[in-house]
């Protein structure tokens, strides 16, 4: 396998930090990533080597606001305006560029815990761009839930300043995620059951940082687009979707990635499949059974590719 880095400018010039795998060979489909929060994509190079020695081509770019494309901006900080719509749209714009690259080739996207939000909106506008979608550690609640919860983040943004971190907001997501599994060795056992992997997570200074709460408030913003039934009906019913993640990962419970599943197929989605693992925590892909759930992913992949299905285009511009 190889690997290059590369930087991307998106929509409005802002540069992204871009992670390529790939081989000599041509590939049969490409892979796109979109990681969760307080992370980076090069945590996801195990799992694009797997993909590439099965004939993929992996891409995967670091957030606004976080990893490499963080030394342009702030850490934890999409922006200072229209934050949502600016990730949202940066997954368009590395979707363009991969297709500028590969004319012919059926695009697939992966997309992790926060990168799985931002992956529906994105497939609510452009799910004709691709061949397929895995959506993992992800989560479906009601729109009361999330109208509340704005509010809340609101008040810490009044309070803090939109670059400020709020301790409240900390607490009241990752601070409360370990209640579930005491005893607990380190404040983030609930990613994973393999302390190696929890400890390498904990020793990544590109990891674990605090989000702002402008962050926040994009993404409670984000999560009332999502939500409705009616949205993501937007997204081709066509499309292939997989959900999914841990029984014992604190973000879902397990049983929301059921509610995802089936909201989606309420709003029409024909093809949406549901794999959960029990005793799993929130990263499937640094849990002690990974290597089950890489064969798993990627023989679902390459099942996506045999659907008959019209040749995807290329995303048009974000809205």
């Amino acid at each position: 396998m190889r690997h290059e880095a590369f930087w991307l400018d998106a929509s409005d010039t802002t540069s992204l930090y871009v992670n390529r795998w790939f081989s000599e060979a041509p590939p049969k489909a490409v892979v796109m990533l979109a990681h969760g929060m307080a992370e980076h994509s090069g945590r996801y190079a195990r799992f694009a080597e797997a993909l590439v020695a099965d004939g993929f081509e992996v891409y995967g770019h670091d957030q606004r606001g976080h990893g490499r494309t963080a030394e342009h901006g702030t850490f934890g900080h999409y922006a200072d305006a229209d934050g949502w719509n600016k990730v949202v749209g940066d997954l368009n714009s590395l979707n363009h560029y991969i297709r500028q690259q590969h004319h012919q080739v059926p695009i697939l996207l992966f997309a992790h815990s926060m990168g799985s939000y931002i992956a529906l909106a994105y497939l609510m506008h452009h799910s004709c761009s691709l061949q397929g979608a895995i959506l993992s550690g992800s989560n479906y609640q009601s729109i009361s839930l999330y109208n509340v919860a704005k509010q809340l983040v609101r008040i810490e943004r009044w309070r803090r300043g939109p670059k400020g971190t709020s301790k409240l907001l900390d607490f009241l997501s990752f601070g409360s995620f370990n209640n579930a599994l005491k005893p607990t060795r380190t404040e983030f056992d609930w990613l994973s059951r393999d302390p190696d992997e929890v400890d390498a997570y904990i020793n990544d200074p590109l990891c674990g940082f605090s989000c702002t709460t402008q962050l926040w408030l994009d993404l409670m913003g984000g999560f009332q687009q999502i939500t409705p039934i009616k949205h993501l009906a937007q997204i081709d019913s066509e499309l292939p979707l997989l959900i999914t993640g841990g029984a014992c990962d604190p973000v879902s419970q397990g049983k929301r990635l059921a509610d995802l599943a089936n909201a989606l197929r309420s709003a029409g989605m024909r093809h949406v499949d549901l794999n959960i693992y029990p005793d799993a925590r929130h990263e499937l892909l640094n849990e002690t059974n990974r290597d089950d759930v890489t064969t798993h992913l990627r023989d679902w992949l390459n099942a996506a590719l045999t659907r008959n299905r019209a040749h995807p285009t290329a995303a048009k511009e974000t809205p």
